[in-house]
């Protein structure tokens, strides 16, 4: 009889006990996984190919999602997924993921404690976290999200900009990956709005919400560490520093910003 070995797997740093076993992945069933499973089962429902599907419930209680196979980008960061190719990947990855689920409307009830606040009149469930580790790269190229534990009701520019925070990167310099330390970050910007194709009305906002974003992240962030767990260990390797670093890089480039979207 065969038995499948499980295999640890290691991402944002947050959720742990996350677990590969054979073609599927096996994670602690928490309080909001009926309202992320509703949300994984109506993408699909309507056709889009990236995001994992949900099969059910193992022995031990875990949610059991679907294996997708590629690559997750580690740090330090892979030349590929620094490219330009790669920054247009995944703004559009982004917006085909949220013309999938906007039919599916915007629940209220059944999210992350953390994740809960609306951050203006909710226009769809957002995935909220598209950092590199959740990003799953194919021959070079971004084909699907993973982890929606921090999926919530939001906008589309919200949605956005915190994908921005890390493939843009808004962050100081002294805080990014070593290969994106120099890069033209106004210019990637641009390249990622484009590739979603955002709005002229919206590019008019991204900054602004921007700040607003590391505002309202720091505070939460502080409120989490507070109650301890993997959010007090990330407040406690400096968390809420690099948050406060980022706003005052966003608030020393804001008008080269705005002129590179505008």
């Amino acid at each position: 009889m065969r038995v499948d070995v499980e295999m640890p797997l290691s991402g944002g740093g947050v959720t742990g006990g996350v677990v590969r076993v054979g073609e599927t992945v096996r994670r602690p069933y928490r309080a909001h996984s009926a309202a992320v499973h509703g949300v994984l089962r109506h993408l699909e429902a309507v056709g889009f190919a990236g995001a994992p599907r949900v099969l059910g419930v193992d022995e031990q209680g875990r949610e059991i999602l679907s294996w997708v196979e590629g690559e997750t980008p580690g740090r330090p960061l892979p030349a590929y997924a620094v490219s330009d190719e790669a920054l247009r990947g995944v703004g559009e990855l982004l917006r085909s993921y949220h013309d999938a689920v906007v039919s599916y409307g915007v629940p209220d009830e059944g999210w992350d404690e953390q994740a809960s606040r609306t951050d203006a009149e909710p226009e769809l469930i957002g995935h909220c976290d598209v950092t590199p580790e959740n990003v799953v790269f194919r021959d070079g190229r971004p084909i699907a999200l993973i982890d929606f534990d921090l999926a919530r009701p939001t906008t589309r520019l919200f949605d956005v900009v915190t994908s921005l925070r890390h493939w843009a990167p808004l962050a100081d310099p002294a805080d990014r990956d070593w290969r994106l330390y120099g890069v033209d970050v106004p210019g990637r910007v641009r390249l990622f709005c484009d590739a979603y194709g955002l709005g002229r009305g919206e590019r008019r906002l991204v900054v602004a919400t921007a700040w607003a974003r590391f505002e309202r992240s720091y505070e939460a962030m502080r409120q989490a560490a507070e109650q301890g767990g993997a959010w007090a260990r990330l407040w406690d390797e400096g968390a809420g520093s690099r948050v406060r670093r980022a706003q005052d890089w966003l608030e020393c480039h804001w008008e080269e910003l705005d002129a590179r979207l505008a």
